[in-house]
């Protein structure tokens, strides 16, 4: 039987939250990719542990006295790759509720069983929001074929991550293992923020080669935000810092991509930042708690 999720989360006793943090296996060890794209994306980034458990990662924010939103990416039709068990995402998260937010994931190309599948992820297991990766995925947000899936999540009124920018997914593979770049271009989302205004858009890191985009669709778009997770702070582009101080200060999230990159490594890096003192709270918690509704918990 499922489990649904429920948080707990006592928001007085976080100092932030990490809106960017994967499973990469679920509870029977079975990986959210293919093995060379694992060890592939583990090279890019130079990570060592890529596969803690739920309780190992809710013990880490637990200790940092953070929350996290944990995801996994349903890739199946472009993988030809079986994702994670969402189930056992959510009832990891539920056991951890302090300090765990499950978002969902399904795969667009799967047509009407996404849609399907989203609503079951939302009303029956109680998550958060949803995951997509385009490039991953393979397949294009802004193809009015997906339409019909914007709009029941839409409707579910629950926020979207989308990868964006730079992948280190193939990276250093033959033609990038057929994983296409263009698909992670902010400008795609663009299309969907402008038709589909009431969908709280994430976009996922920041968006090189494509950041000024970003910038400006997070800027025009009421219902587009930006996390700052798979980068360390002190390689993000210049006109995001510098926007992140005054127009974006309410749009950008504290995220770090873990277990790619730690909490620990990121806010480090992330303190040396020329930012206003007012500011740094709002990307560490607040805008988090806003994005996600965790104030009308």
């Amino acid at each position: 039987m499922s489990v649904r999720y429920e948080s707990a989360i006592n928001l007085d006793a976080i100092a932030a939250i990490d809106m960017h943090v994967h499973l990469e296996v679920d509870e029977c060890g079975h990986k959210a990719m293919p093995e060379d794209l694992f060890e592939a994306s583990a090279a890019y980034f130079k990570s060592t542990d890529r596969t803690p458990s739920v309780d190992k990662i809710a013990q880490v924010y637990r200790e940092a006295n953070m929350a996290a939103v944990l995801f996994t990416v349903d890739a199946r039709t472009a993988l030809g790759h079986e994702p994670n068990s969402i189930d056992d995402l959510v009832a990891g998260a539920a056991r951890n509720n302090d300090v765990l937010i499950p978002f969902g994931s399904v795969d667009p190309r799967t047509g009407e069983d996404a849609i399907t599948e989203a609503r079951r992820q939302a009303n029956d297991l109680g998550v958060k929001g949803f995951k997509f990766h385009p490039s991953l995925q393979g397949f294009d947000p802004s193809d009015e074929q997906y339409y019909p899936l914007w709009s029941a999540l839409e409707e579910l009124g629950l926020p979207c991550v989308f990868h964006t920018g730079q992948n280190g997914m193939g990276a250093g593979l033959p033609g990038g293992r057929g994983i296409k770049l263009r698909y992670s271009n902010p400008l795609l989302l663009d299309d969907v923020a402008a038709d589909f205004p009431r969908l709280t858009i994430i976009m996922a890191h920041p968006s090189v080669p494509w950041q000024d985009e970003a910038n400006s669709i997070a800027t025009h778009k009421a219902n587009v935000f930006i996390d700052l997770s798979g980068w360390s702070p002190k390689y993000f582009p210049a006109s995001l810092v510098k926007m992140s101080n005054n127009v974006l200060s309410t749009k950008v999230l504290f995220g770090t991509d873990f277990p790619l990159i730690t909490p620990e490594k990121w806010l480090g890096a992330f303190a040396e930042l020329p930012l206003k003192d007012e500011v740094r709270p709002l990307i560490l918690k607040h805008n988090a708690v806003r994005v996600l509704g965790l104030e009308q918990a």
